[in-house]
């Protein structure tokens, strides 16, 4: 392995044309430069510097060695200036559905990121339930989940008024066979919308499966089917309620976060405020 201080004396010879100037710019003798150029020649085994030469030059060893020294060299200062500044080194993990990144908790996250630049955030979207899975199994730090109920470790629940919705421009019933457009398996507004099928003895059949938000609401707008939906999400869209199968119970939006004190916490408390003010409703802790 190479000395970077030898390296460092060879480079800023090659760089300054003289030993006297390199050694100036190292703030070293003269003396201790040619010492350094000797010891690296010696490790190589090879002369890298023809000093019978006016001005002097490379040898061929030193023509082959002077472009790694000098990426080196580039690649030590990187890594030292990566090391001592602390952007990015503590991550924190946070999971949520797709509908609560909004611009709010999105100018949450950015905010937070700029005041705290040690901290890294790693945003994901899913599904409630793996959601869940996932943070029971310590892969997240946050979570902002939809649920029938809150856990007891909740650290702050609030309600989601949940309605069927139709396309606006649909003026009639929907007759049997039932037409849905839903998300993938194992999201909760799936089973309740069979559920609800179920209890009301309607045959039904799946038009559509979507894995996001967006496009189950155009596939409702666009007339594909019914489906089951938080109330706030449907917001300027072309869709109105279906009220033929009856009144849904709420689901609740819950927060939950490993840290009860320290820098998550703050994150934990912004966040909150964004769910707060999103559902106009008093909060649980």
């Amino acid at each position: 392995m190479f000395d970077p201080r030898l390296l460092r004396a060879f480079v800023t010879i090659f760089e300054t044309g003289s030993f006297t100037a390199a050694a100036d710019r190292l703030h070293l003798t003269q003396s201790t430069i040619s010492q350094q150029l000797a010891r690296l020649e010696e490790s190589v085994g090879h002369a890298l510097i023809d000093r019978t030469a006016r001005p002097f030059k490379l040898t061929v060893s030193g023509e082959y060695l002077i472009g790694y020294a000098q990426r080196i060299l580039t690649l030590q200062q990187e890594a030292e200036a990566l090391l001592k500044d602390p952007a990015g080194s503590i991550p924190i993990r946070i999971g949520l559905p797709e509908d609560m990144m909004s611009s709010a908790m999105a100018e949450v996250f950015g905010i937070f990121a700029k005041e705290h630049r040690s901290i890294r955030l790693d945003v994901t979207s899913g599904l409630s339930r793996n959601l869940t899975e996932r943070y029971r199994n310590g892969e997240f730090d946050i979570i902002i989940v939809k649920e029938p109920a809150a856990s007891a470790d909740h650290h702050a629940t609030f309600p989601e008024e949940m309605a069927w919705f139709t396309s606006e421009n649909s003026k009639t019933p929907w007759a049997d066979p039932v037409s849905l457009v839903t998300f993938p398996q194992g999201g909760l507004y799936r089973d309740e919308m069979f559920a609800t099928l179920e209890r009301e003895r309607r045959r039904w059949y799946i038009a559509f499966t979507g894995s996001s938000l967006e496009s189950v609401l155009v596939s409702v707008e666009t007339g594909l089917g019914l489906s089951l939906l938080p109330v706030a999400t449907t917001n300027g869209r072309r869709v109105r309620r279906y009220d033929s199968l009856g009144a849904v119970p709420p689901m609740v939006v819950s927060i939950y976060t490993w840290e009860k004190a320290g820098i998550i916490s703050q994150l934990v408390d912004k966040m909150t405020s964004v769910l707060q003010n999103r559902f106009q409703s008093s909060i649980n802790v």
